[in-house]
């Protein structure tokens, strides 16, 4: 099954496979998944983001995972975990949107009219200042509330839903929220329903179905379970664009070459320069993630230059063969 990020690309070369090197996105080994794998974990209330990532680690005997946004320790939620080398690609999350449903309490009964009236002026951008007990520093910010919503209230409770900006604190908004309506707010419970492209909609998997799986594997050697929890990592990049290269550049890639004109066989169609892209092997690996120094237009006229700007490695270096060669050191004279 091709990735959603790698159909209708514009075809600018093409190459063979070298099918002795590499492996199909999809067809990754359990063993391959724990160093390329993706976790959509669902985060109980109770133990902080670290918490939660040691306890993965444990369970599956790995020393490198990493998560997508920090929920505090009583939140529940949407978690991605990146295993291994994959966290380096988990960073993108970032840039997309947050979805949170919370249930607070006002310290007075407003009027309809006056509370969604309220709640009319958190929509779009606002200001907010971190509060005292976050891990960052405080300093007044600017986020974006995109969607706002009353999903019930019953008297002073009232929960909402909250389509926003990452790093946008739920809590400081419930207490915000208070302070224009009078007597107060204070936020009870949060859930996280969201991270940019992933949510509730997809299974997620919780820590004891995780540590159930991981000894169905190790104690039987079944591993089918396991293989439904853990997704490759290209699939935390379907919403940027793509570049697909040849197999005898990917392994300059990953020693810190840059991508040039005659390395590129396919691209994303609209391609602009400064967009962030995933680089793939044409097995769907993700190499690496790049910006681009020039258009589609560009890249399509062009036969030599550098055309994306590395910046985050992904893939291991040698995993695929060398290809490239370095310039021969000169004897002194």
């Amino acid at each position: 099954m091709t990735l959603p990020q790698l159909q209708n690309l514009v075809v600018i070369d093409q190459d063979l496979i070298d099918e002795n090197h590499g492996v199909y996105y999809d067809k990754r080994t359990v063993e391959d998944l724990l160093n390329y794998g993706l976790i959509l974990l669902d985060k109980p209330p109770g133990p902080t983001s670290h918490e939660t990532v040691a306890w993965a680690k444990r369970i599956l005997k790995i020393p490198k995972i990493g998560h997508s946004g920090t929920l505090d320790p009583q939140v529940s939620g949407v978690l991605p975990l990146g295993l291994g080398e994959a966290t380096k690609a988990l960073g993108v999350l970032l840039l997309g949107p947050k979805e949170y449903y919370g249930l607070g309490r006002l310290h007075s009964l407003p009027s309809k009219e006056k509370l969604y009236g309220v709640l009319n002026q958190f929509k779009g951008e606002i200001f907010q200042k971190p509060p005292q007990r976050s891990s960052v520093l405080r300093q007044t910010r600017t986020r974006h509330i995109y969607e706002l919503e009353v999903v019930e209230q019953k008297e002073r409770l009232l929960l909402l839903r909250v389509l926003c900006e990452a790093g946008t604190y739920i809590r400081k908004l419930f207490y915000d929220i208070g302070e224009i309506l009078g007597p107060g707010a204070t936020m009870i419970e949060l859930r996280r329903s969201r991270v940019y492209q992933f949510n509730e909609s997809q299974k997620l998997i919780t820590l004891h179905e995780l540590a159930d799986a991981y000894a169905e594997w190790k104690e039987k050697g079944d591993d089918s379970k396991l293989r439904k929890m853990i997704l490759p990592i290209e699939h935390a990049l379907t919403e940027i664009k793509s570049v697909v290269i040849r197999d005898s550049a990917v392994d300059a890639l990953c020693h810190g070459a840059q991508l040039a004109i005659p390395g590129i066989l396919q691209i994303s169609p609209n391609l602009s320069k400064g967009d962030l892209v995933g680089i793939y092997t044409q097995k769907g690996e993700v190499v690496a993630l790049a910006e681009s120094l020039m258009s589609e237009a560009e890249i399509k006229d062009a036969t030599k230059g550098y055309a994306f700007v590395t910046k985050r490695i992904i893939m291991a270096p040698n995993t695929y063969p060398k290809n490239w060669r370095t310039k021969p050191k000169q004897k002194d004279q």
